[in-house]
């Protein structure tokens, strides 16, 4: 047999297998769309993916099972690959709190449609709805697992600092005004300390959070609740003071410090939460299990490796993908958002062969690896794409296709063929919305 008839019967069966192993699944704003995802509510931890940040379809479909996880499952926790201080703020909108001191505006930083469009909210308006009737410890809670925040994070930790502790506020703003003329240009900061032009911080900032730790036990009697989010924020600073100067040490360094700090941030939300149940979002090559792919080829690690690692099968890696359709993104970091149409994925990828199995919308599960017939066909190395907040369709295969084993990277795969872009939301505040309305200017 010829090279040529081996790849192919190879892709006949892979084709023929995924046909049979997939449940079709409805529109992803159906209100049964979340029904077959029962099969995961016995989980401690329920993994997200996407393949863009930009896609209706994704969150939508992560709404709808975040949701039945939460009614049906006793899920309590969504974490999401965003700024601590903006998801903060819906937070306190879902959890029907006081709003947090706050320096600017949220969800104003590059880019601001991954978390203000109208999927979000629709979600946020839900869990409001969902805990409205709940005592406070039984109300889910949202949080962000990101290290971007650096001077939001500053402020909060000062405030909190001023209500609670004047005489360390004073000394907070002291260790951390060698970072203060970097807040709108972190990067800058770290170049500067790369090349040897300014002294680092790292010594101020790991100060600072030592020293809020050092005092916690007379914090924690004033409220547990507000301290947790300012040692959160204190992690944050010295977090994003490592990232920024890891950026210039190379891609692995900065990816693995920022995974690191975002599987970090998730395991202290969980012990911080009794009976901890959490749906985490984020994109595929942060949900995926890494070391399947040629990112922990190439030494990168991620939040769906580290969660295999710790939590084992009470850890649950959902990949999303599509083929084609439409996208918001930027062509560069920081950018105008477009809506950009998006390729047919490329023949020799995942993508592909799940468009050719002719559904237009699928859930494949092989969680535990007991279907060791579609384990084995997954089992190859095909390309995947990645399309993140900047999508560059004309160097696509550099630019966004990565290898992948899916059989090990995922435990099951949600397939939408055709996608439409995410819903911006507007600058205006809606008529009658409370002050804590999480998108309002």
């Amino acid at each position: 047999m010829s090279i040529e008839s081996r790849i192919t019967v190879s892709e006949a069966d892979l084709i023929g297998g995924l046909r049979d192993a997939a449940e079709q699944l409805p529109n992803a704003d159906a209100q049964d769309f979340a029904d077959p995802f029962d099969r995961f509510g016995d989980a401690r931890l329920v993994l997200l993916g996407e393949a863009t940040h930009g896609t209706h379809e994704f969150y939508a479909a992560r709404a709808a099972i975040t949701r039945r996880l939460i009614e049906r499952h006793g899920f309590n926790i969504v974490a999401v690959e965003g700024d601590w201080p903006d998801i903060a703020r819906i937070d306190d909108y879902a959890r029907h709190r006081a709003p947090r001191p706050c320096k600017g505006e949220a969800f104003q930083r590059f880019p601001t449609w991954m978390w203000r469009n109208r999927e979000v909210l629709a979600l946020a308006d839900w869990l409001r709805a969902h805990n409205a009737t709940l005592p406070d410890d039984r109300r889910a809670c949202m949080h962000g697992l990101d290290v971007y925040s650096l001077g939001e994070s500053i402020h909060a930790v000062t405030t909190y600092l001023d209500v609670h502790d004047p005489a360390a506020a004073a000394e907070a703003r002291r260790r951390y005004a060698c970072l203060t003329p970097w807040h709108d240009e972190p990067q800058h900061y770290g170049r500067a300390v790369t090349q040897g032009l300014l002294k680092g911080c790292e010594e101020a900032v790991v100060a600072q959070l030592e020293k809020l730790l050092a005092s916690r036990m007379a914090y924690l009697e004033d409220d547990g609740e507000t301290y947790f989010d300012a040692e959160q924020n204190a992690r944050i600073v010295r977090g994003a003071e490592q990232y920024y100067r890891a950026m210039y040490r190379g891609s692995t360094a900065s990816w693995n410090l920022r995974d690191r700090h975002m599987f970090d941030t998730l395991l202290r939300i969980m012990a911080h939460r009794e009976d901890a149940r959490a749906v985490v979002w984020a994109h595929n090559s942060h949900v995926g299990n890494a070391s399947a792919t040629s990112m922990g080829w190439h030494g990168e690690f991620n939040i769906g490796e580290l969660s295999r690692a710790a939590f084992g099968d009470q850890a649950v890696l959902v990949g999303f993908g599509t083929d084609r359709g439409s996208v918001a993104a930027a062509s560069d970091w920081g950018a105008d958002m477009r809506i950009m149409q998006v390729r047919p994925a490329r023949d020799d990828s995942w993508e592909s062969a799940f468009r050719r199995t002719g559904y237009a919308r699928s859930l494949t599960d092989w969680r535990g690896r007991k279907r060791k017939d579609l384990v084995e066909l997954l089992s190859q190395t095909l390309l995947e794409r990645a399309i993140g907040v900047v999508y560059r369709p004309e160097t696509e295969r550099a630019s966004h296709y990565f290898e992948a084993v899916l059989a090990d990277q995922f435990d099951a795969f949600v397939w939408f063929e055709e996608t439409r872009a995410v819903t911006p939301l507007g600058h205006e505040r809606p008529r009658g919305a409370p002050e804590v309305w999480p998108f309002g200017l």
